[in-house]
């Protein structure tokens, strides 16, 4: 076998293996008479500037994607979630009802509602801190995001579908609270004092205590 084939058996060798290959494997692999070390560095020297090298790896060698390449060859990939009957309430209330409390929120469900429901809908981005309700406590209260209108092709909040329309597309609950949704019409309620960004740092802090744990926050993620 010439050097050119040897040269192609050690490439098709290398190529074939999903692990790097020892010096010693490859040593058993090629004819006696082949100049290993010598091939190696010629094949180096050919995939050097290609999108994929040869790469030394301990004692070992490997092909591998070209460094430069790396942030080209990053695949995004969207896991989808499905939200769970608690978070589908918890955000169908505050869309209509907001500026909302987590209180507010409760009464109206009839339950409890954990950090991990309203944490999940912060994660989605379609809701936000509003400011804080000028009572006793200064409860944060809740509101939606464009990105909320914009997942559900609503030019705004009036856009949403009433009472009615909902009930007649069986998909508001038949129970008292969460059939009594109205939206309202002014934040007169909230502070016009305080920046969000003020609001926001000390939110997570003052609900770390929050202890109401609810079963139906479990999130369920298609395969």
């Amino acid at each position: 076998m010439d050097r050119f084939q040897q040269l192609r058996l050690l490439e098709a060798i290398l190529f074939a293996s999903t692990e790097p290959v020892t010096v010693k494997h490859l040593t058993g692999r090629m004819p006696e008479d082949a100049d290993l070390n010598g091939l190696l560095e010629e094949l180096q020297g050919m995939y050097a500037n290609r999108g994929v090298t040869l790469n030394k790896v301990g004692d070992a060698y490997a092909f591998r994607t070209a460094a430069d390449m790396a942030e080209f060859m990053t695949v995004e990939r969207e896991t989808p979630k499905k939200l769970s009957r608690a978070a589908i309430e918890t955000m169908a209330i505050i869309a209509y009802n907001q500026p909302v409390t987590r209180a507010e929120i409760e009464e109206i469900r009839g339950v409890a509602v954990s950090r991990g429901t309203i944490d999940l809908l912060l994660e989605a981005g379609w809701i936000k801190p509003r400011g804080r309700k000028q009572v006793p406590g200064r409860p944060v209260t809740w509101g939606t995001t464009p990105s909320f209108l914009d997942q559900f092709g609503l030019e705004d909040l009036k856009s949403l579908p009433g009472v009615q329309e909902l009930k007649a597309a069986g998909l508001l609950d038949s129970r008292p609270g969460v059939g009594a949704i109205s939206m309202r019409e002014s934040d007169a309620d909230l502070t016009d004092s305080e920046t969000l960004e003020e609001e926001e740092m000390d939110l997570f802090d003052e609900e770390t205590d929050y202890e109401a744990v609810e079963t139906e926050d479990a999130i369920a993620i298609d395969e």
